[in-house]
């Protein structure tokens, strides 16, 4: 999701690596075991769909960014050890 040098993100990747630096912020609160669990869960989550999911289907990105905010303020809770991860038929949500 990097850009070249010289072009700019747009508002939405900055959005997306916003959420991707608050997971990894909020990871670092958690056991070290706990930490690493969700290190993996978050990068995989954010590769996977950064491969399977098409940069203009704006929509269903607005839904996984709500969906992610949702899931931060759960891991921010000092209860909460950890997360899971969520398959989303894409075939279904391309419409």
């Amino acid at each position: 999701m990097a850009a070249p040098r010289g072009q700019r993100l747009s508002g939405m990747q900055k959005q997306v690596l916003s959420l991707y630096r608050g997971f990894l912020r909020a990871a670092r609160s958690k056991s070290d075991e706990d930490r690493h669990k969700v290190e993996s869960i978050v990068s995989e989550e954010f590769h996977r769909n950064s491969k399977e999911v098409d940069r203009k289907n704006f929509l269903y990105i607005e839904y996984l960014l709500r969906r992610g905010k949702k899931q931060l303020d759960q891991l921010k809770n000092p209860g909460t050890t950890g997360l899971s991860s969520l398959q989303v038929d894409l075939s279904k949500a391309d419409n």
